[in-house]
């Protein structure tokens, strides 16, 4: 027995014409097979309903008992209009679904409608986008690189990641995704990037954090000493009486984002290192000396 088309919309038989397109809608876009696997067979049942109830001349042969739910006549006297009403709607070049207007319903809700064989719509449906996670270096997130990534199909692309990169920054390559339905344009591939840390650099926005070691008689005498910075090694000079963790500023060494006319800067904390083993010489030279110069350093 033929399904009640009313019932398989959710509409009474009192419905108007815009209750019933409204209704097929909502179903039509919660069931069809490029968005809800599945449910095929109520999508079909849901189609099969709009085509009886979305053509009037149908609709009101239903109505009468003329016809029964997928459009069979209930009575041998009604085969002639049966017949003629299909082949009248197969006649047109966009088949029954344009006749009682499933392209614009599509089109509407998918963004398009095309045909295929046999006169069924063929829907329209961008693709679908895929995330990955791309490991990079600190150095290369920071001065950028050419990364090779794999793709789904297992086809790769070389990826330029910009430099001054961050941790979680998602880079989108457009067309890079699933395949659309129907001839539609495909999704994107997103690219959440994950910087990996680094022995000695920090960052802090634009500008790189690193800490050098320096001597007890670098810090009193003054001394040039070889700094790292991600461009390379630089002669950085200690004055005479540094103390541990004063900063030092180096301009331009930091990285360069996007925009910016120019580059952070690199902060450079300084930590005295004692000799891991204090000899008599030094022990006895910091005694004497200790005895005629007393200095406050600041404890609290």
């Amino acid at each position: 027995m033929a399904d009640d088309p009313y019932a398989t919309l959710g509409v009474p038989k009192s419905a108007s014409d815009e209750d019933i397109r409204r209704a097929f809608r909502k179903l039509a876009k919660e069931l069809h097979p490029d968005i809800s696997k599945g449910n095929e067979e109520r999508f079909k049942k849901v189609s099969s309903a709009y085509e009886i109830l979305g053509d009037p001349e149908k609709r009101r042969a239903y109505d009468r008992g003329e016809i029964d739910g997928r459009g069979e006549p209930r009575h041998a006297g009604f085969r002639h209009y049966a017949r003629g009403a299909r082949a009248g709607a197969g006649a047109g070049a966009g088949g029954p679904f344009d006749e009682f207007g499933f392209g614009d319903i599509f089109s509407d809700i998918f963004g398009g409608v095309g045909s295929r064989a046999g006169g069924r719509p063929n829907f329209v449906s961008k693709g679908h986008d895929v995330r990955y996670t791309l490991e990079v270096d600190f150095l290369e997130a920071a001065s950028g690189a050419t990364k090779r990534v794999t793709l789904p199909g297992g086809g790769t692309l070389d990826l330029n990641v910009p430099a001054a990169v961050t941790d979680g920054q998602v880079l989108r390559l457009k067309g890079k995704g699933q395949r659309g339905a129907g001839g539609a344009e495909p999704g994107d591939a997103l690219i959440e990037i994950r910087v990996r840390p680094h022995a000695l650099f920090k960052r802090e926005d634009d500008d790189i954090l690193v800490e050098v070691p320096i001597t007890i008689d670098e810090a009193v005498l003054g001394a040039k000493v070889e700094v790292p910075t991600i461009s390379g090694r630089v002669q950085l000079t200690i004055p005479k009486g540094t103390s541990s963790g004063r900063v030092f500023r180096l301009k331009g060494k930091g990285v360069k984002s996007a925009g910016r006319a120019e580059a952070g800067d690199q902060l450079v904390t300084v930590k005295i290192v004692l000799p891991e083993t204090v000899d008599d010489t030094l022990a006895y030279f910091f005694s004497e000396w200790r005895q005629k110069n007393r200095y406050d350093p600041g404890r609290k």
